[in-house]
């Protein structure tokens, strides 16, 4: 009879958990603070993009804060002046205030490097927010309430991650006079090859055109008036008008530019997708739309109908007319219309006050 294996087998141990810090780096903080410390001028490199929140350590948030402060000030930022504003009592790695600024003065970096080190420090910080975006993203799912829609936490994202690419940036600024002409000029060739002959975009409306040269890029058009004055029969017309003129081009790279006309954008807020269809049908066929809703119409209309009706449906005008929007979900549905399909033109009426 065969003795029976006594041993005991153990379970492998579980794998101790794997903590990540967020990304920073402190050597190039460290050589930042140095190269201003040595000479004030570095900056005014980094001055207009880098913020004490911006730096990892929090001790680096205070210098640079003060030393900020000392240079705008017209004073001295050294590491003389700066240690009168901050705690002799800190330890930093052992050292004491005095022996830290003197520290970091002694292995500074050249003010050429200066703006690179901001960079460097700059996109760490907008990575760290993105994580905070992140992890808040996951907890409100896990945690969200029974009335909360999936929906409006997905719009809350994409506002979040909106605002930190329009601030997470650190170009712009002065520009040569030179390149600004280059652009002028761009803008000139692209009217010149323009069916149109315009600037902008064609409204479709000529009187219009040729006094504004067409919508602009840079344009926010806002159109007031008493109520019945046409102002969303205008809006209207211009957003068909702007789609049936688009036209687009493939790049070689695969990707279609718009070469005419545009892609729109039309946010409804004072009547229903099928009123503002109907109301649209009925400007572009010429029957009214009471008689449309109605059906008094013969046969002759409303075989125009069907032909206007089919010609509009290939049109890239898209209609949102959800009621009770917030100026933050008009613009979340916006960029995910640019992304998604693309954007040239936008339109978003309003009832009258």
């Amino acid at each position: 009879m065969a003795q029976a294996d006594s041993t005991v087998r153990k379970l492998p141990e579980p794998a101790a958990p794997v903590y990540r810090t967020a990304p920073h780096n402190i050597e190039a903080e460290q050589a930042l603070l140095g190269a201003i410390l040595v000479n004030n001028e570095a900056l005014y490199r980094v001055g207009d993009f880098l913020e004490p929140q911006h730096f990892f350590e929090p001790i680096h948030q205070k210098i640079f804060d003060i030393a900020r402060s000392l240079i705008r000030a017209n004073k001295v930022a050294t590491p003389v002046t700066l240690k009168t504003f901050l705690p002799g009592d800190i330890d930093i790695a052992g050292m004491n205030v005095s022996q830290y600024l003197a520290r970091l003065a002694a292995e500074a970096t050249t003010v050429i490097n200066a703006e690179d080190y901001g960079r460097t420090i700059y996109d760490l910080a907008i990575r760290r927010h993105l994580i905070l975006i992140g992890e808040d993203l996951v907890n409100v799912a896990f945690d969200a309430p029974v009335d909360s829609a999936p929906r409006e936490q997905i719009e809350d994202a994409e506002r979040k991650l909106f605002e930190l690419a329009e601030t997470g940036r650190y170009d712009g600024g002065f520009q040569r006079f030179a390149q600004a002409l280059t652009t002028a000029v761009d803008m000139a060739a692209r009217a010149y090859q323009r069916d149109g002959k315009l600037s902008g975009v064609a409204t479709g409306l000529d009187d219009l055109d040729r006094m504004m040269g067409g919508l602009q890029s840079s344009d926010l058009i806002i159109l007031a008036g008493r109520p019945g004055m046409g102002k969303t029969a205008l809006a209207t017309n211009i957003a068909y008008n702007v789609a049936r003129a688009w036209r687009g081009e493939v790049r070689p790279d695969g990707h279609t530019v718009t070469a005419n006309g545009g892609i729109v954008g039309f946010f409804s807020l004072e009547m229903s997708q099928e009123q503002l269809a109907t109301r649209i049908i009925a400007e572009q066929s010429g029957i009214s739309s009471e008689r449309i809703r109605r059906g008094k119409i013969t046969e002759e209309e409303f075989a125009k109908l069907v032909e206007v009706t089919r010609e509009m449906q290939a049109l890239p005008l898209y209609i949102d007319a959800s009621g009770g929007l917030t100026i933050a979900q008009v613009a979340a549905r916006a960029r995910r219309l640019k992304r998604q399909r693309g954007l040239g033109l936008l339109v978003l009426t309003i009832s009258s006050f």
